[in-house]
């Protein structure tokens, strides 16, 4: 028998819609966007692009299917492509970067900041593909950034790296794409705007269903041009919708009410980890709203004894190797934290 979940660490995807997005779903003005326009769409794939400093956008059904779309908008078969270790395009979205968009991989260490590679390690790589390229060898197209890194602890890109790294790429006739799941995040930590936070990267992606607390969906943001052909690569993958705005609405809400408010969920997950900190666990401060901790000096349990024992005790979370992960959002209350570290310590 499973045991109730009392609170839900488990991700900022497991989100009720609120009651203001069921209404507004129920509501929508819709149409056939596969035969031309639905409304409600067409105004959250322009909003979005507007704050993401971008001159259009398009509604996709997930994140990794906008990553994938970007991808194939990027890339031809055979070329490569470098992304950070354990980028999201690279360990939870089966290879379809491989398989469909026909991309090779050069993985990129970590810098000194966890998910991010350093700009030396991005110029070297430059340098040494365009010193003395030949025919035969991959050519390099494509550079990927993910803001927040999720493997790495929901730790953001320092905006002064975030612009070198771009440029660098850019320098040398790279295009980059913006993996920006949870780069509502990243901008409110840093106090920045989502346009800032979006920079020069030629394509960007965020998602609605992250932090944002609508059910579905994401925005891929770039030129018209690049947008205009996105639109196509989507019906290939079978993403066109006819009255998507039922779905779209739901995310126009959360642009209106969770945007200006989700800053709370990395306030909340810094309260965590000091709570954990105090029960002995190895909780460093978070950069946003993703926690990774390890047992520290409470046992010799690895993660997915912790882990168990934290469900056990209703507890929601997750293991990523030798770490427990804990990701606060909007249905989680201040006090849902602290019931979360009474349970937590009742374990011990």
């Amino acid at each position: 028998m499973s045991i109730p979940i009392a609170v839900d660490l488990r991700s900022d995807t497991v989100t009720q819609p609120s009651p203001a997005m069921r209404q507004a779903m129920a509501e929508a003005k819709v149409d056939d966007d596969v035969l031309g326009h639905d409304p409600t769409m067409a105004e959250l794939e322009r909003r979005t692009a507007q704050l993401l400093g971008k001159e259009a956008g398009l509604f996709v059904v997930s994140g990794c299917m906008s990553n994938l779309t970007a991808m194939m908008l990027h890339l031809r078969r055979g070329d490569l492509f470098l992304a950070p270790r354990f980028a999201h395009v690279l360990t939870y979205e089966l290879g379809t970067v491989s398989w469909l968009a026909g991309g090779v991989v050069q993985e990129l260490a970590w810098g000194q900041t966890p998910g991010v590679p350093s700009i030396e390690d991005v110029a070297a790589m430059a340098q040494s593909h365009n010193r003395a390229h030949r025919y035969y060898e991959l050519t390099p197209r494509l550079l990927v950034l993910e803001n927040t890194h999720n493997h790495a602890g929901g730790v953001l890109i320092p905006q002064a790296q975030f612009h070198a790294l771009v440029d660098q790429a850019h320098g040398v006739g790279w295009r980059v794409h913006l993996d920006g799941a949870r780069l509502w995040h990243a901008a409110a930590a840093q106090g920045i705007s989502l346009a800032e936070a979006a920079g020069a990267a030629d394509t960007v992606s965020v998602c609605f269903s992250k932090g944002m607390g609508a059910p579905v969906g994401s925005v891929l943001c770039s030129t018209q041009e690049n947008i205009d052909q996105a639109r196509r690569i989507r019906k290939m993958l079978g993403g066109g919708m006819r009255q998507g705005g039922v779905l779209a609405a739901a995310a126009l809400v959360a642009l209106d009410q969770e945007l200006p408010r989700i800053d709370q969920d990395r306030q909340r997950a810094v309260r965590l980890a000091a709570g954990l900190r105090q029960l002995g666990f190895a909780a460093p401060e978070p950069s946003t709203n993703i926690l990774m901790v390890g047992p520290g000096q409470t046992a010799a349990q690895g993660a997915p004894e912790l882990a168990a024992a934290w469900a056990a005790a209703g507890v929601g979370c997750v293991t990523m190797g030798e770490r427990v992960r804990l990701v606060t959002h909007r249905d989680l209350t201040d006090q849902a934290i602290e019931d979360a570290l009474d349970r937590i310590g009742s374990t011990l």
